[in-house]
């Protein structure tokens, strides 16, 4: 009987999971529609006593998105407001979207990235998981990926798709 060789497992390639880069904190929306009078108007001295009164310490360790869902004019000091207290309890805040939240995340974890340990490897970037990643993640770590790494796939180690090979000198 023929001994079966893991080719895979023997091969030289480097696999980067963005998966990994997913930050495990709690996804938050504070949406300042409800600190308007009647739905259409912010008050100053109103929303100035719900920001001393109110307790931030529920957004302890969450990633924070920031919005209004309303369709209301609101003065951006109060976004600035809002963040002045966000500061320091949520580990992350944005303006925008769950969305725009995510996309802040991974861009601060995809910069965190050291491209060195992927100098002349040959990398596959995963391709499927158990979480969906954003298409905007895949394309970012390629931005990270290219200067450096001598050639870049996409998929699994036992199925890829050849995405960039250093051209030789």
């Amino acid at each position: 009987m023929e001994e079966i060789i893991n080719r895979v497992a023997q091969s030289a390639l480097t696999t980067f999971n963005l998966e990994e880069l997913i930050h495990p904190g709690e996804r938050v929306v504070y949406d300042i529609k409800d600190n308007l009078f009647h739905g259409l108007i912010l008050r100053e001295k109103d929303f100035r006593e719900f920001i001393k009164t109110h307790d931030w310490s529920q957004y302890d360790g969450k990633n924070v998105a920031i919005t209004c869902s309303a369709d209301a004019i609101v003065p951006t000091w109060a976004y600035m407001l809002l963040a002045t207290k966000l500061q320091g309890h949520a580990y992350r805040y944005v303006f925008g979207s769950l969305e725009a939240l995510e996309q802040e995340l991974f861009c601060e974890a995809i910069a965190a990235v050291n491209p060195e340990e992927y100098r002349d490897a040959k990398v596959v970037v995963k391709g499927c998981g158990n979480v969906p990643v954003p298409t905007y993640a895949y394309v970012a770590i390629m931005q990270k990926l290219l200067p450096v790494a001598a050639s870049l796939m996409y998929g699994e180690p036992c199925s890829t798709v050849p995405l960039y090979k250093r051209p030789k000198v």
